[in-house]
């Protein structure tokens, strides 16, 4: 498991609510609000379903957004 730092970052670019997002990744907005307060790491999966509904490779979410991929 990873941690996503930059999740909060990229939503705010993508112009969406943690409603939006949930929505959108089938994540819920509990979730998401965890992974942006650090509270705990991604999954590989849940990763991949908020990468893909930001529109950004997962490793975009790590802390740098140089990730590994």
């Amino acid at each position: 498991m990873q941690k996503t730092p930059r999740l909060r970052e990229l939503r705010d670019r993508a112009a969406l609510s943690q409603e939006d997002l949930a929505e959108r990744s089938n994540v819920s907005r509990a979730t998401i609000a965890d992974l942006e307060a650090g509270k705990r790491p991604a999954r590989p999966s849940t990763r991949r379903k908020l990468a893909e509904a930001l529109g950004v490779e997962p490793y975009k979410l790590g802390e740098d957004g140089k990730g590994q991929r």
